[in-house]
């Protein structure tokens, strides 16, 4: 019998077409209708905000990795760009640009570097540079202005959320109609201003399962049911659950970031915690808080119970016995 050779190598021993490139790559894919109504609204804003942000980010990684001395060729695994792409669509267009690199800056040291780089991160990088820059420039996060699209006669502008938390949109009847919040013709951070554009590139996603579909529909269900009580209750207080869904960084923040691989559950029980736990948090901030936003905190915040609940939901191995603490 002719000899036969077998090479045995460690486990995993089943491959998959898909790697960190083509996934990061495929996630900027999807952004792109998103940015690009970004500049038809905001024009040249945006187009000096998203520049900051990817140029930030990626100096940042750079400057980590020789420090570090790993190899520069991660660069172009698409992370570090979609992280200053992501933290740019959360700014308002009045942000400095000085302040949008200090964010991009932040969100690559604290938010990915310092835990070791890409797969130790426990926390979403993009979020982490916005919360700082929410702490550190508070005035400059909350300033906006509208869309070249729509004409008013006022140099600031509210956004739907601030406005239905600090001016009582829905006792005055002032709510932003449900048409302008889809095709984005509101006041807004860069990147959530249009529902239209934010499903086309979550449908994508799904479609090349570059995501897990209980995550987002975990997050709406949950801000759903819970907002909708309220609106049930007292709909002449309260927005209904409609508004709640298109409106701020809901859907940007349930498919975009809140399904990041590396920072959300790997157990289904626990992704399922997971994002009823963040659609909750948001619709608490949003009704009972002081900020008019939740979805930042609530992601952030789940974040940090992410271990504990792949340690706790990991299922049973046939036969094995659960220990006692």
């Amino acid at each position: 019998m002719a000899e036969r050779t077998f090479i045995i190598k460690t486990s995993p021993h089943l491959r998959h077409p898909d790697s960190v490139p083509k996934i990061m790559y495929a996630v900027i894919i999807s952004l792109l209708p998103a940015v690009i109504a970004s500049l038809y609204f905001f024009r040249f804003r945006a187009v000096i905000i998203y520049v900051a942000c990817l140029v930030g980010a990626l100096v940042t990684e750079a400057l980590f990795l020789v420090v570090r001395k790993k190899p520069l060729a991660t660069l172009l695994d698409g992370s570090a760009a979609i992280t200053g792409l992501l933290l740019a669509m959360t700014l308002p267009p009045t942000l400095r640009v000085d302040q949008a690199v200090i964010g991009a800056v932040m969100a690559i040291a604290l938010g990915k570097q310092v835990f070791g780089g890409l797969g130790y991160n426990i926390f979403n990088p993009a979020l982490v540079g916005r919360a700082f820059l929410q702490t550190a420039f508070p005035v400059a996060m909350t300033t906006w202005i509208p869309p070249v699209t729509k004409v008013v006669n006022t140099v600031t502008y509210a956004t739907p959320l601030g406005n239905l938390k600090f001016q009582n949109a829905v006792v005055q009847h002032t709510l932003t109609p449900i048409k302008d919040l889809f095709w984005g013709n509101v006041g807004g951070c860069l990147g959530e201003t249009s529902a239209l554009a934010l499903l086309i590139g979550a449908v994508y996603l799904l479609f090349r399962k570059a995501i897990d579909w209980k995550i987002p529909a975990g997050i709406i269900l949950s801000l759903s049911l819970f907002t909708g009580v309220f609106w049930l209750a007292q709909p002449d207080k309260y927005a209904s659950p409609l508004f709640h869904i298109f409106s701020g960084g809901l859907i940007i923040g349930a498919f975009f970031m809140a399904t990041d691989m590396v920072t959300s559950p790997i157990t289904p029980r626990g992704t399922i915690i997971y994002a009823l736990g963040i659609g909750l948090l948001i619709g608490l901030i949003r009704l009972f808080g002081g900020y008019p936003e939740g979805v930042m905190y609530s992601i952030l915040l789940m974040n940090t119970f992410v271990p504990l609940l792949n340690r706790y939901t990991r299922p049973r191995i046939l036969g094995e016995r659960r220990k006692k603490e």
